[in-house]
């Protein structure tokens, strides 16, 4: 492997990095909230605000135009608004029920927006698939600014956010406003999707998501442990899938995604042996 090929590949491992970093931190929540496909609903919201933003004259049909953000971003804000108002223990309907429901909307939405707009759909395509290897260091620079305040924001608020997931009952008990809460991590959370469908798409971002979780959860019981485990995962990985990908000649990101598979099998299966070890 020789310089320019490592030059190449620094900026969507840098990416990758980054990405671990902070859905890695965000699945231990989602996984304690066992809200799974969050992740994936709000990710095709945020698609189908990009697919309705360039119908609109605002942005002239470019998939590029800093108003598609803003626009995709509103709707995660409108999905965190419903996801927040849906949670209680007297729920009628479950939560991930309606996660489900408007993942399918969402999606069938945006089919019908793409339809509309022909002569952008390999943009779209893009933006709903990603492409890590396009990634390009100003990019990964300012979603590093971004992700570095919104796990600011998660740092300063830690207690609370970690009593709401964790301890339901307990939040409630504690007198704090959980729907509040609720819709400012589901909000924070938009804006991570936001960014990262666009970089690596959908199915990465969710596989950096919830694997690092839940392959921490097979070693560890306390937060500290399994962020630590997660993140470990999430860049061994990173570096593997990258590297697979050049050797074997393979798309990067449905590289990285089996690889994600594969070294989770790997940790379940080794557990029993760790275990009867210990």
């Amino acid at each position: 492997m020789d310089f320019t090929t490592l030059s190449f590949l620094a900026a969507p491992f840098a990416a990758s990095l980054i990405l671990t970093g902070i859905h890695a931190y965000l699945g231990v929540h989602v996984v304690e909230r066992g809200v799974i496909f969050v992740d994936l609903s709000l990710a095709q919201i945020a698609a189908l605000g990009g697919a309705i933003a360039i119908l609109l004259p605002i942005t002239g049909g470019d998939p590029h135009a800093p108003s598609v953000y803003w626009i995709s971003l509103a709707f995660t804000f409108i999905g965190a608004a419903v996801f927040s108002t849906i949670r209680g223990q007297r729920a009628r309907i479950p939560q991930e029920a309606v996660i489900g429901i408007c993942y399918a909307v969402a999606s069938a939405a945006a089919i019908l927006a793409m339809s509309k707009a022909t002569s952008e759909s390999e943009h779209l395509k893009d933006m709903l698939v990603g492409n890590i290897l396009a990634v390009s260091w100003p990019e990964v620079a300012k979603t590093a600014a971004l992700y570095g305040v919104i796990g600011l924001f998660h740092y300063r608020f830690r207690k609370t956010f970690l009593t709401i997931s964790l301890n339901h009952e307990a939040a409630v008990e504690q007198g704090l406003s959980v729907r509040f809460w609720d819709f400012l991590f589901y909000a924070s959370f938009g804006f991570v999707v936001t960014s990262s469908v666009a970089i690596a798409g959908v199915l990465l971002v969710f596989c950096y998501l919830i694997v690092p979780s839940v392959g921490a959860m097979l070693y560890a019981d306390t937060v500290g442990k399994r962020l630590a485990i997660g993140w470990t995962m999430g860049t061994v990985v990173s570096a593997m899938g990258v590297y697979l990908s050049l050797v074997l000649d393979l798309p990067t990101g449905a590289t990285i995604v089996c690889t994600f598979g594969v070294v989770l099998a790997v940790m379940a299966a080794v557990r029993p042996l760790i275990v009867r070890r210990s």
